[in-house]
């Protein structure tokens, strides 16, 4: 039987999150502030069926559909009706509810202030969103299930003017990069942590 990883429901997408997406995924383009649907599931091979679920039974569009080693990733989007529609239709194919989802868990969550040049070249060589500027804050978290991390990413944009540098919602562990002011990068690391069901984090970051 199918396992149910991480069952994501974003109300709205924001920019920089929607426009990441938008630089790997070989699917439909997601629209600005259009509600989302993540899946994870293992064994992969099963996100194919639940694929089929969803797009006959609702008006949605699929952006991202991955089989990898271990786990599958579906993502659709569109309207919040049809996208709730479709997500229920994904859980009744799959006798499960959202509650059955694995609980996402936090496994390394740092602030680095005030980056150095060099950090930031490095940071910068592996990139695929915003540049990382010296003399900005970084914030960097790990999480597992690994789709998490663009729940993560989009709730902290919500919350705060920050840069979305990175983010990797596939494999074994999820990764997020954000940028900015420190005051912001903090209120950023604090909207992620409360997304992820961990308490906000008010202390001081590495230097």
């Amino acid at each position: 039987m199918a396992e149910l990883r991480s069952f994501i429901f974003i109300d709205q997408l924001q920019p920089q999150t929607m426009c990441y997406l938008g630089t790997w995924i070989r699917g439909a383009l997601p629209r600005l502030n259009q509600a989302a649907q993540i899946v994870e599931i293992a064994p992969g091979l099963d996100i194919e069926p639940l694929t089929d679920v969803a797009l006959k039974h609702a008006e949605v569009r699929a952006g991202v559909l991955v089989v990898e080693r271990q786990f599958g990733y579906l993502e659709f989007h569109g309207p919040v009706g049809e996208v709730r529609a479709a997500a229920d239709a994904v859980l009744d194919a799959l006798g499960a509810s959202a509650a059955d989802a694995v609980a996402p868990r936090i496994l390394a969550a740092e602030i680095v202030s005030s980056l150095d040049d060099r950090h930031a070249f490095l940071i910068n060589r592996n990139r695929a969103g915003s540049l990382a500027l010296p003399g900005e804050s970084l914030f960097v978290l790990e999480c597992q299930p690994a789709s998490y991390a663009v729940l993560a990413v989009n709730e902290a944009e919500k919350a705060a003017e920050i840069k979305v540098v990175d983010y990797r919602m596939m494999g074994a562990t999820g990764r997020v990069y954000l940028t900015g002011r420190e005051s912001d990068v903090r209120q950023a690391a604090d909207a992620a942590r409360r997304a992820l069901g961990e308490p906000a984090v008010t202390g001081g970051g590495r230097r």
